[in-house]
């Protein structure tokens, strides 16, 4: 008699919507493996068609309220890139800034209140509180730094509008940037000794496979988070406007979320991506610690993109004081106005959980057609595969923890749709 068994995650919802795992087997091995996004299409690419550029900003923003600044910053550059719009370099730099707080309040948020209980095999980072109450309140603190710093920039906390197309709104004072350098000091120090104790923790073995990676080459060689090219592991590197060759998105019947290969492969993208392919570029203590902590399991395990985020809020942390002196000696710009009207452009910038892609055409100031593309829509298909060579080994092995350990693969990810605590049910047939 046929022996099966369905390992499922009824739901995965947070941020973006809801999704879900199943993982199906017949006599004691897999059959097929399912990472299902059930939010319908919110059709924001359609929605965007006859809006102004300037509308626009606003409209993709919406699409999440995580990424709100990586999305804001993809669709001004794009736009700027097709209608031959040059920024002042202090506007650049406050970009800058205002991304590194959205790096630094996303990632904390994932590792320290998302991934760091399944390590300790508790419910939330709450249930946590009577025997690691200091790292839990320093989470809580140094995610505010990053959503008050996205304020103090962009106007507000989450879809601000402070960051405009040929320019900067109000630019924020001297002593307001100050705060945030000071406070920026204090918290490199705790993410540093945080990756320490990091690196102390058990990191399972039993997903284990090859896979590739992408993410985007910094134009002036240095580490950062957008570029002109994206960087492959297989050696290969092209321009941002050859992504549809690098995605090809497609359609699957489990999920509304498209989902993309590479040679038709799947692929890695974020953090772990980032620093497998740029990581030797990185500066100061954040250098250090990824000297110290990088091995080749990281080319092979999704969990080590718990690490990799940490490097990078670390990365950010020092980056935070030297950039906001920078911006501070540089004079204050009129917004540029005088653009041409008509243009086809695209960018890519690095979100915190991977590369994003928007492109537009524009005629007569008004958008005529977009694309955009996720990050996570990027990774589905790599997620499906380890969890798939990990339950393959867990249940194999019997082993008495299957449903955290496979959920412990898609919370590393970080992926937008399924940052949640639901447990994962086993329903033996």
């Amino acid at each position: 008699m046929m022996s099966e068994k369905t390992i499922s995650v009824d739901v995965l919802a947070r941020v973006e919507g809801d999704g879900g795992i199943q993982v199906y087997t017949k006599d004691g091995k897999v059959d097929k493996v399912l990472v299902d996004i059930f939010e319908g299409p919110r059709m924001i690419e359609a929605l965007v068609r006859g809006k102004t550029i300037h509308e626009n900003i606003s409209l993709v923003a919406r699409i999440c309220a995580i990424c709100t600044v990586s999305h804001r910053n993809a669709s001004i550059s794009a736009i700027e890139k097709a209608l031959k719009v040059k920024v002042p370099e202090k506007t650049q730099l406050l970009r800058h800034l205002w991304h590194y707080a959205e790096y630094i309040e996303s990632h904390v948020l994932h590792v320290y209140y998302l991934a760091l209980p399944d390590f300790f095999k508790q419910a939330s980072a709450i249930a946590m509180l009577p025997t690691h109450t200091d790292t839990v309140v320093e989470a809580v603190v140094m995610k505010k730094y990053g959503t008050e710093l996205m304020k103090l920039l962009h106007g507000r906390k989450i879809h601000g509008e402070n960051a405009l197309i040929g320019g900067f709104g109000r630019v924020p004072t001297d002593e307001e940037l100050d705060y945030f350098a000071e406070k920026a000091v204090e918290f490199k120090e705790k993410v540093s000794a945080f990756i320490d104790v990091w690196g102390t923790l058990p990191i399972p073995e039993y997903c284990e496979r090859e896979t590739q990676f992408m993410c985007c080459n910094p134009a002036d060689g240095k580490f950062g988070f957008e570029g002109e090219t994206i960087l492959i592991s297989t050696g290969e590197e092209y321009p941002v406007e050859d992504y549809k060759k690098l995605t090809n998105e497609r359609v699957v019947e489990h999920s509304y979320a498209k989902r993309s290969k590479y040679n038709d492969k799947p692929f890695t993208v974020g953090a772990l991506a980032r620093l497998i392919l740029i990581g030797d570029r990185l500066t100061g203590e954040a250098k250090e610690k990824f000297d110290k902590y990088y091995n080749d399991k990281w080319k092979v395990n999704p969990i080590y993109n718990n690490m990799a985020q940490l490097i990078e809020t670390l990365w950010c942390f020092e980056q935070i004081p030297g950039l906001i002196e920078r911006i501070k000696a540089l004079p204050d710009s009129e917004i540029i106005t005088d653009y041409e009207m008509d243009g086809k452009g695209t960018a890519a910038v690095e979100a915190p959980r991977g590369t994003l892609y928007h492109t537009y055409e524009i005629k007569d100031e008004k958008i005529v057609k977009a694309d955009i593309i996720t990050p996570t829509a990027q990774f589905l298909d790599d997620v499906e595969q380890f969890i798939w060579k990990a339950a393959e080994k867990l249940i194999a092995e019997d082993h008495p923890d299957t449903e955290l350990q496979l959920e412990m693969i898609a919370r590393a990810y970080d992926p937008c749709i399924s940052c949640s605590c639901h447990m994962v049910k086993l329903v033996k047939q």
